[in-house]
């Protein structure tokens, strides 16, 4: 989601709302450290329009310089880049919002990348498109949708634990439904097997598939937790809260970091002053801030969805690579900025 706040006067919004200018939102929050990216993608298709939106990363472990990135063009489809930024496939698919993906997930028979993407093409029944992505030609090909339940798809997210797949499905309102997906047979299958709730709009997400912790952020609100298993509880725990320090509201993408059993992070896009916040997995504390500044590449501001993997990327990317979509992107389309994690790590002063 896109905000107004953009503008530097205090005009109202298609709400009504009057919006506090950018300027006053920065100076009023905790200060943050500035990287700037790597690389970039090619913009998406739809041009003068918030439409990029989420991003999700397929690492080559054979060989991490030929890894993907899987975008959404929430008006047209999906776009398939290289870490060169090139377009390698773009595959119509409408309305798709948020994107994820997981590797050896069997489909039909076979193990495969699976790419789960949250499909708003009908606002009242939200449904989970799903795909296969070829790593060798970098194609996506559509395999089926599965009811994600009533109401407007927003964000999705995939876990994976010894009960198998599940595909977590935000619906504008803040439900959460789990869906349990099963790829193997010629058309997939899913069913909902608990639904969760907060209390406003919401949409990112992620999942550690380590801990079975679901992370979600509730834009107005905060960052959330919930129990990922599905036979868990369904009650949230509050990790911090939109209060215009820490993290100004909206708050939109999330993605994890995950160091050794337990630890790491969950970050978070602070929209509403264009900067990105880490809290660590095992406390829940507050770590630091940074934004994506302009450089020989241009930052990134309005962040939808981010991403983030930690390993070799090749020589560009080492230690990981955390993705921000760029919602302004200057005078061309919207795209996604891409950023090594050493980068993050080193301007943070987070242990190695």
């Amino acid at each position: 989601m896109i905000s107004c706040f953009t503008f530097v006067t205090l005009a109202g919004c298609a709400t009504g709302q009057k919006e506090i200018p950018v300027a006053v939102r920065i100076a009023n929050a905790t200060p943050a450290v500035s990287v700037t990216a790597r690389g970039e993608t090619t913009p998406v298709g739809t041009p003068n329009a918030d439409a990029a939106d989420d991003p999700a990363i397929w690492r080559n472990a054979a060989d991490p310089a030929q890894s993907l990135i899987v975008g959404t063009d929430k008006k047209a489809g999906l776009h398939v880049y290289g870490l060169d930024g090139r377009n390698r496939d773009f595959l119509d698919a409408g309305r798709v919002n948020n994107v994820d993906l997981k590797d050896g997930v069997v489909i039909n028979g076979a193990p495969g990348i699976l790419v789960a993407a949250s499909d708003r093409n009908d606002i009242a029944n939200a449904k989970v498109a799903l795909f296969r992505l070829d790593p060798a030609t970098a194609k996506l090909t559509a395999i089926g949708k599965i009811d994600g339940g009533k109401g407007e798809a927003y964000g999705i997210c995939l876990g994976r634990d010894a009960s198998g797949l599940s595909a977590f499905i935000v619906l504008k309102d803040g439900t959460i439904n789990q869906i349990a997906l099963d790829a193997t047979g010629a058309t997939p299958t899913g069913r909902v097997v608990r639904s969760m709730k907060l209390g406003t709009q919401s949409e990112g997400c992620a999942v550690d598939d380590r801990t079975g912790t679901l992370y979600v952020a509730e834009e107005d609100v905060g960052l959330w937790r919930f129990d990922a298993r599905a036979t868990g509880a369904t009650t949230p725990k509050k990790i911090a809260a939109a209060d215009g320090k820490n993290l100004v509201m909206d708050a939109e993408g999330v993605a994890i970091a995950p160091i050794g059993e337990k630890d790491g992070y969950v970050l978070v896009s602070s929209q509403g002053d264009n900067a990105y916040v880490l809290y660590r997995l095992s406390d829940d504390s507050y770590v630091g801030r940074f934004r994506v500044v302009d450089g020989s590449i241009g930052g990134s501001e309005e962040t939808d969805g981010i991403e983030l993997m930690l390993g070799d990327f090749g020589p560009a990317y080492p230690g990981g690579l955390f993705i921000a979509q760029d919602g302004h992107n200057a005078a061309a389309a919207q795209n996604f900025k891409l950023v090594t994690w050493d980068d993050i790590v080193k301007a943070l002063g987070l242990p190695r």
